[in-house]
């Protein structure tokens, strides 16, 4: 009897998501309030890595051509599948997350430094929401993980104004500051990253009841911190 009443219930709650005028399906009645603010700030994160990978190559052109048969559309495909090939990965001799950023503002380092600070942020940031493209009910996030993420996103954009190379020039280009032609793009796309990074460690905090233990500014301006 208990579960022919549990088969008329899911048979129930099916037919009702099925049925639905809004569209709601079970996948959806999984997700609480959270879930659902947890899944647009990790579509905002990624959407972002996307936008400041394509702007980072248009801006350095030379780091595509450090690897034979890359093109910008191959790039885009690797980093949204995070499926990268044994070259690239050889490239930076296996270095993930942050030790991938340090990577690419090493002064040593001789291979594409736009795709060893892509590959550093976006695993980062994959590992700041746990591993998870989307959010249930029973999932858990750490605020802890998503603001030292922030403070590592500020790191990236100082490591772009300032470290350079024997000529005086940024190993990475990015922001241009000469006259008219001032162009702070980056710094605005960075600053919404870090924006959407410590939203979302308020909110699990708040629903956490955890507190965000801070760490000095100056402390953060020139350390990555590990997740």
């Amino acid at each position: 009897m208990g579960r022919l009443l549990g088969l008329a219930l899911l048979l129930l709650v099916c037919g009702c998501a099925s049925n639905s005028p809004n569209g709601v399906s079970l996948k959806g009645l999984a997700k609480s309030d959270i879930d659902l603010v947890a899944d647009a700030h990790r579509r905002m994160a990624t959407d972002m890595t996307a936008q400041l990978l394509v702007k980072l190559y248009k801006r350095n052109p030379r780091e595509l051509r450090r690897e034979s048969g890359i093109s910008l559309s191959l790039r885009e495909r690797q980093f949204a599948t995070q499926e990268y090939d044994a070259v690239s990965l050889r490239a930076v001799s296996g270095s993930r997350g942050i030790e991938a950023i340090r990577l690419a503002f090493d002064s040593d380092y001789s291979g594409d430094r736009v795709f060893a600070l892509m590959l550093g942020i976006s695993d980062m940031l994959h590992e700041s929401y746990g591993g998870k493209h989307e959010f249930y009910m029973f999932d858990e996030l750490d605020q802890q993980k998503l603001y030292h993420s922030a403070r590592n996103l500020e790191v990236v954009a100082w490591l772009l104004r300032s470290r350079i190379d024997a000529r005086g020039q940024p190993l990475i280009l990015s922001n241009h500051l000469e006259g008219r032609q001032a162009n702070l793009s980056f710094e605005r796309l960075l600053g919404k990253m870090i924006a959407n990074q410590d939203m979302m460690a308020v909110i699990i905090a708040g629903k956490s009841q955890r507190a965000i233990n801070t760490v000095a500014h100056s402390v953060v301006s020139m350390t990555l911190i590990p997740l």
